[in-house]
């Protein structure tokens, strides 16, 4: 009998509507309630179902506070218009891009990494559109439930609310300049521990009101035209072997520009040398004795002038 007038109690204390609903044993109805009044043991069941006060709340139902991550990774044909197209539609959604991150792989694929606040009332619906963008690589989804710490944070908000103004009123109070600055510090402690729960439900708030969504997009690796596989031709290998020609090329200028100082340098050299080596021959010829002229011949006949026909030449 008093389990009953408990349970009553309970009801008539309860918000409008939610009587029923909160304070009532799993199952119970009017006609229930009736019959377990009636019989004794029953009652006693009744009870102890009425000690169940509030249900854990369903998934996605009104009052619970989830957080929900999800990572999604896409391949598409290109990846800057399928960003432009997930901002669009995160935006239309009344969500915000948080970071976007653009990088080119090689002359022809691109890569874009977002990351996306969406609201969570249109979560699922965001996300299947940026999932049919292009061909779904990974999914990984992530979902957690933060009813009991919000609940938390805000009961030790508003402990400290109070708190600190009770100091406050004994600061008024205060005639002693001791109790005054000793009010101040317990004062100062107090509201930096009310900011650091403010900020949390700040976090939490934002968190629970706003899912977040990881979307990375790739290009294909081997890109298809026109349903055809781009196998390498005649015109392929001449584009792929003049690239190499310009490139040996380009690293021969390069090298030929390294090395032109020092060959300036050893040119230079060299006709320095040669010039001196020219003056100092040319100087050496010029010192040189020259060899003196031979006596001219005697033309006067003499003893040893030539002997004549047929005589002897004179001692």
């Amino acid at each position: 009998a008093d389990s009953a007038a408990g349970t009553e109690d309970l009801k008539a204390d309860a918000p409008q509507g939610l009587a029923d609903g909160r304070y009532a044993p799993d199952g119970a109805d009017e006609a229930g309630s009736a019959a377990a009044s009636a019989a004794p043991a029953e009652g006693a069941e009744g009870a102890k179902g009425a000690g169940r006060l509030q249900k854990a709340p369903k998934p996605g139902a009104a009052g619970a506070h989830v957080i929900r991550t999800t990572e999604l990774s896409v391949e598409v044909e290109s990846a800057s218009k399928a960003a432009a197209a997930a901002r669009s539609t995160v935006e239309a959604s009344g969500g915000l891009v948080a970071t976007e991150t653009t990088e080119r792989i090689d002359d022809r694929h691109e890569s874009s990494h977002l990351v996306l606040r969406v609201p969570q009332d249109r979560y699922q619906e965001v996300l299947d559109r940026l999932a049919g963008s292009g061909k779904v690589l990974s999914r990984s989804s992530n979902a957690k439930d933060v009813t009991d710490q919000v609940v938390d944070v805000e009961s030790r908000i508003a402990t400290q609310r109070a708190s600190v103004a009770r100091v406050r009123e004994l600061m008024e109070k205060a005639e002693k300049l001791s109790d005054v600055v000793t009010l101040e510090g317990e004062l100062s402690s107090r509201q930096a521990d009310l900011e650091s729960l403010l900020a949390q439900q700040a976090s939490l708030k934002d968190r629970t009101s706003l899912a977040t969504v990881t979307l990375d997009l790739t290009e294909p690796d081997a890109p298809r035209t026109n349903g055809k596989d781009d196998d390498p031709g005649f015109l392929d290998a001449l584009g792929g072997g003049w690239d190499a020609f310009v490139t040996m090329f380009r690293w021969i200028a390069v090298a030929l520009g390294a090395s032109a100082p020092f060959l300036v340098t050893a040119a230079l050299a060299l006709v320095v040398w040669r010039t001196v080596r020219a003056r100092r021959s040319a100087r050496t010829a010029a010192e040189a004795p020259r060899p003196e002229a031979e006596p001219e011949a005697r033309t006067e006949a003499g003893p040893q002038a030539r002997p004549e026909a047929g005589g002897t030449p004179a001692p």
